[in-house]
Parts: C-alpha cells; sequence; structure tokens
C-alpha cells in the first residue's frame, strides 16, 4: 500500500507512542525507519479489505473526534503528551469492546515486530546490540548452488500433465514425490518463490518477508495471529524441525469419522516411509539452555519430559546456528520437502513452477479440467490436468475450493489452530533464547485434561527479538523497554492446546480468504491450566520473574512479589477473549477434512472432494481433528497416503 503523508504521520506517532527510544542511544521508532517496515510487511496482505480499513483508521487517527473515542476528550493524538499518549493506547488495549482491542493488538503487534527486526540506517539495530542479539551473518561462504531448478513464467503460459499439484509444503511436495514416481506427468504450481541455503541467513525481516504467508495476518476477530510458511518446501522449510508421529489415541479417533485407514499398516507405513524419507532422529537433540529450564522445572514437579525427534542430518549443530533455522536452514541440515520430496520429485520428471498463485480450477460435468494461476506480475497460467491434487494449507485450500464453486458445506468447517501462548521467565543467568536446537525437550503433563485426549503440550522454542512480541503484552514504552532489555536472559515455555471447537475459513468479495475463530470456553480452560503451569515450571526451574502475555500484564516475583496462585487467579480473571491474552497459530489444520459421509466432511476417505472426485486435498486441511502434536509428519503420511491411492486410481 502507498500510504498519503498525513497516514504515514499518524503511523510514526502511533510507533513512536510504542517505542519512543531512550536517552541512552535506543532511537524512537521513526528514526529506525520501523514505519516504512510496517508499510512492507502489509502491503503483502493480499485482502485489499484490510489495507483500506488500515487506511482510513490512519486518516481518521490524529482527528480530533478519534480523541473523543479513545477517551482523550476533543483532541488530537499529536497534541498529546507521551504518557498520554501511552494511556488512549491503554484503553484501547483495556476496552471492553472486542473490536476497539483489536485495533490495539493489530497497532502493537505491527509496531513492536517492525521495531524488533528493522536493521536501521546502519544495518545494526541498537536494541539488538544492547541484548547481544547477533546482527544478520549472511549465507554461509561455501554454501552450495541451489539443488532445484523450478521455472517462472512472464509470458501468459499453458501445460498439459496427468496430475497439477497446487502446493509444495508438507502435503503437496509428497504427493508430487509419489506421483512422480508412479510414473505420472507431474506440475506443481507453488505460490511463492524458491529459497534455498545460498538465501538463509539475512536475519528476521527477510525471512518474515520472503518464507513466510502474506496473509491474513490473523483472524478476523483478533483473537489469534497465523503463521504459515510459503515459499517453495511450505512450511518444512521455516518449520522448527520437531517430527513427531500421529498419536495413537488420535489415529483411533479419526478412523471412527468413517476413515478406517487411519488406524491400518495404510497410514502407519505412510507414516514410517515419510520419517525415513526425512531422517527423523532422537540422536540430535541435545540440550539447550532453554529445554534445560523446561527438563529442570518438569523434573522438579515430578512431570515426565521426553527428547523430541527432529528431521536433521549431520550437518546440523544443534546449537548457535540451530536457533536461526526457523528463518531456512544456513547449513543445509534441516530435511525439509525442498531438500528431499521435491527432489525425489523433479528426479522423476516433474516440473516445478514457483510465482504461481492458483486462483481457480475449472470444473464442468462434475470434474476438475484445468487450473488456472496469475504471478505476481498478474501474469496467466494455466495447467489442464486428468487430476488436481489441492495442498495450499489449511487457509488457502478451502479458500481456492470456494473460489472454483464447490458448495459442500463443510469445506471452511472445523477448522482447528493449536493456540498457544507463551509465559516468560527472567533468570539470573544469560540463557540467549535465539540459540540452541529449535525444540529438543517435550512435556506431556496436561496433554489429556478431560479423559478424551483435549489439552496442553509444553515445547520451547528459539525466540527472536520480533517473533517474541507477538506472545508479549505492552503496558508502556518503559516497561516493554526493560522486557527487551532483559531478552537474552529470559527464556518462554509455550503452551499448545489441542482444541476441540473449531473455526471457520471463507472467502471475502474479491475471493480472499477470511479466517474467523474464537477460542471457546471448553478451550480456554485448558489454556489457562496450560499457563499456570508454565508458570510452575519456569517457577521450579528458579526464574526470578515470570510475566504471561495477558494484556492486562500479569506477573509476580517468587518469593519477592505475588505468588503461583495470585498469578493463577489473575490470569483467570483477565480471561482469554479476543485481545486479552497474546495468541499464535503455527498449525493450522482441518478446514477441509476428510471423513466417511458429505454431512459430516469435505473430502471422502481418498482424500477426494464429494463433488468432483478428480480434486484431491492432500495437506493438513485434512485433519478430520486436531492431532495435539506438531502435525508436519502427519501431513506427510497423508499426503503420501492419498497420492498413493490417486495413482491407483489413475494408472
Amino acid at each position: 500500500m502507498e500510504p498519503t503523508t498525513e497516514q504515514r504521520a499518524a503511523l510514526g506517532l502511533i510507533c513512536d507512542t510504542f517505542l519512543p527510544g531512550d536517552e541512552l542511544g535506543l532511537p524512537a521508532a521513526t528514526e529506525l525507519g520501523a514505519v516504512d517496515t510496517i508499510f512492507r510487511i502489509l502491503g503483502r496482505n493480499p485482502r485489499e479489505a484490510d489495507k483500506k480499513q488500515l487506511a482510513m483508521m490512519l486518516g481518521l487517527w490524529d482527528s480530533r473526534a478519534f480523541g473523543l473515542l479513545t477517551g482523550s476528550g476533543f483532541r488530537r493524538f499529536s497534541a498529546l503528551s507521551q504518557e498520554r499518549r501511552e494511556a488512549a493506547l491503554l484503553r484501547l488495549g483495556d476496552s471492553g469492546l472486542a473490536p476497539a482491542r483489536a485495533v490495539f493488538q493489530a497497532l502493537k503487534q505491527a509496531s513492536l515486530l517492525a521495531y524488533n527486526v528493522t536493521p536501521g540506517p546502519t544495518g545494526t539495530n541498537p536494541l539488538w546490540e544492547r541484548i547481544g542479539y547477533p546482527a544478520p551473518t549472511g549465507p554461509v561462504a561455501n554454501a552450495p548452488a541451489p539443488g532445484l531448478t523450478p521455472q517462472r513464467f512472464t509470458e501468459t503460459t499453458t501445460l498439459d500433465c496427468d496430475v497439477v499439484v497446487v502446493g509444495s509444503g508438507a502435503g503437496g511436495g509428497v504427493a508430487a514425490a509419489v506421483l512422480a514416481e508412479a510414473g505420472l506427468d507431474v506440475v506443481v504450481l507453488e505460490r511463492g518463490n524458491y529459497y534455498d541455503d545460498k538465501d538463509f541467513g539475512n536475519g528476521e525481516l527477510d525471512a518474515l518477508t520472503t518464507l513466510y504467508a502474506p496473509g491474513p495476518p490473523s483472524s478476523a476477530e483478533g483473537q489469534i495471529t497465523l503463521v504459515a510458511g510459503s515459499c517453495l518446501g511450505g512450511g518444512t522449510v521455516v518449520n522448527w524441525s520437531t517430527s513427531l508421529p500421529t498419536p495413537e489415541g488420535v489415529r483411533k479417533e479419526w478412523a471412527e469419522s468413517g476413515v478406517s485407514q487411519f488406524a491400518d499398516d495404510e497410514f502407519g507405513d505412510a507414516l514410517d516411509t515419510v520419517q525415513r524419507r526425512i531422517g527423523v532422529t532422537a540422536n540430535k537433540s541435545p540440550l539447550s539452555a532453554r529445554d534445560g529450564i523446561l527438563e529442570r522445572g518438569a523434573k522438579a514437579l515430578g512431570w515426565d519430559v521426553d527428547t523430541l525427534p527432529r528431521n536433521v542430518g549431520d550437518a546440523c549443530d544443534a546449537a548457535v546456528e540451530c536457533g536461526r533455522c526457523g528463518y531456512g536452514c544456513r547449513l543445509g541440515a534441516k530435511q525439509s520437502v525442498t531438500k528431499t520430496w521435491l527432489h525425489d520429485a523433479a528426479a522423476h520428471g516433474a516440473r516445478l513452477v514457483v510465482d504461481a498463485d492458483v486462483r481457480t480450477i475449472t470444473v464442468r460435468g462434475g470434474t476438475a479440467e484445468s487450473v488456472t494461476a496469475r504471478n505476481s506480475d498478474g501474469v496467466e497460467i494455466t495447467v489442464r490436468a486428468r487430476a488436481v491434487v489441492v495442498a495450499a494449507g489449511a487457509i488457502q485450500t478451502p479458500a481456492l475450493l470456494l473460489r472454483s464453486g464447490l458448495r459442500n458445506k463443510n469445506i471452511g468447517r472445523y477448522l482447528r489452530l493449536h493456540p498457544a501462548a507463551a509465559v516468560f521467565g527472567v533468570f539470573e543467568e544469560e540463557i540467549r533464547p535465539w540459540e540452541g536446537a529449535l525444540q529438543g525437550r517435550i512435556s506431556r503433563h496436561h496433554a489429556d485434561l478431560d479423559g478424551n485426549g483435549y489439552g496442553v503440550i509444553y515445547e520451547t522454542g528459539p525466540i527472536h527479538p520480533g517473533l517474541a512480541t507477538g506472545f508479549m503484552s505492552w503496558r508502556g514504552a518503559a516497561d516493554h523497554r526493560a522486557a527487551m532489555l532483559d531478552f537474552a536472559r529470559t527464556n518462554s515455555i509455550g503452551v499448545i492446546t489441542r482444541d476441540r471447537d473449531p473455526g471457520t475459513v471463507s472467502v471475502d468479495g474479491s475471493g480472499e480468504a477470511v479466517v474467523k475463530y474464537r477460542l471457546s470456553d471448553y478451550d480456554a480452560n485448558h489454556l489457562h491450566t496450560g499457563i499456570v503451569g508454565a508458570a510452575s515450571v519456569l517457577e521450579a526451574a528458579g526464574a526470578q520473574r515470570i510475566y504471561s502475555g495477558h494484556q492486562a500484564g500479569i506477573s509476580f516475583e517468587p518469593g519477592v512479589r505475588g505468588s503461583l496462585p495470585e498469578f493463577d487467579a489473575a490470569c483467570k480473571k483477565a480471561g482469554y477473549g479476543p485481545g486479552r491474552c497474546s495468541l499464535g497459530a503455527l498449525h493450522i489444520m482441518g478446514s477441509a477434512r476428510m471423513g466417511g459421509t458429505a454431512d459430516l466432511s469435505a473430502t471422502n476417505p481418498d482424500g477426494a472432494t464429494w463433488e468432483v472426485d478428480n480434486i484431491v486435498v492432500a495437506d493438513g486441511s485434512s485433519f478430520p481433528t486436531a492431532p495435539g502434536v506438531n502435525p508436519m509428519v502427519t501431513i506427510e503420511a497423508i499426503g503420501y497416503m492419498n497420492a498413493k491411492r490417486l495413482a491407483a486410481r489413475l494408472l
């Protein structure tokens, strides 16, 4: 989006209120260049309605009428002191109206993220220097040449093949390999671009604007931030390498939904095959400082702690480099789909196409005949095929099916997000939470809180200055600055909720995806148990200060100020409605689920849509319910299984 002078000035005022800098050398947000970063990030969002809404709000922000809405009186925002501007923002954040809280959260998230990832005029953000966070390293000196040679079309193009695969991530990449190895002519269309070892190491901002999906950035109500990969290889390129198989209880539950093979050898063999191909091992998960705190605290409480298996090769250092791997593995150690299945597909003749955003599937007489994509310059690409595999992720897959005229009532329903929150602990010792094996330990102590397999799991993950802001509150500039200056001594325990109750994906008038999701009371109770559980782990591990992501600013200092029971009560009182607690969705699933009948599912036991049997879904949207564990291996196994079935039908 191209902002007006007034809109840019308004956003600058907002950013400088969140982040005014200090007398010791931290610049204000506008001095650092954070406003340009925000427009760079938000400009990627394909949904024009979101951009227009932002433009309208910024246009009104410094008006006297808007001052009335923020409780500042008939005064312009620019006329207020820093203290009064902060108070105005906090009134939005603490409002009893969910839309007002959503506005605050969107502005807070954009401002804090942009500030913490912007290199600034010198190329090194002064905040990074203050906390000891390293500037971007660039690629390793001996990074090999890219191993794949995808095509990028600059002119209107028509291709013919047996199967076109939409999306190249955990599901699509595996499906492409299976179908190509079966002797079928395969074309893979990927919305993003191709990046390999030599492209990684340029910092958070570069990764966020190249490797991650441009939108939607959050659910429509502002309940939860949405995070998904968008490049050749999809989420497997940025995934934290955790490689857990589908739990047995979940497989049984899915089989009972009418897809019997989930409990049989067919799916079990698919899980085994996938884990072998991507090199899953438990021998490359040494204890990092982060995971050491989880293990120490959990064991002190008598909780279980297990080693997490990961899909990495011998080149993985499981240390400094590994902590950066969520922004692409510079060492080429992560066995992503790009390194494995897509190589297999290409070796068997599959054609890979990048910068191809598939907009529609053409269906005639109940049969899919072709797909139409466009690149970033608007050039149209048509692929005619005997079958279409849709593996665009659990937001874009249902959106594509809906744009293409499919009308099964379950398309876009039953969206699960594994709502994730973080509890932070500040320790006496330096932890450098951005280093160490991506994820090396897990506690399942509260994985079954209801007797039906619904609850939470505890994991850590590398937290970087930008990433961390998505799970933090803001109670004023000084408070936030103090939290960031303690960042090197801070650890977070992640709480991942197996959500029972779903959200939806729909499309707006322009065909772009809209996600609606409100955390149910049932799932919020489980999340609350997890937040208190994470705090108890941090306390048992010796944290000096513990705080949650509640916007109310809830914290305590063991033995000094407050207590765990008081923390528990305060979190419960603050609640988990939109804008009340910072939540993220890193696992997006279930919106075109497999099942035994068209009344209860979007796709049949072969993964084919009920209306058009040569459209097969093969990604996380296929999940009948949430699995309760990191889903990459499960997605790959479904891609493998559904592609095997499709190949048998086509050959």
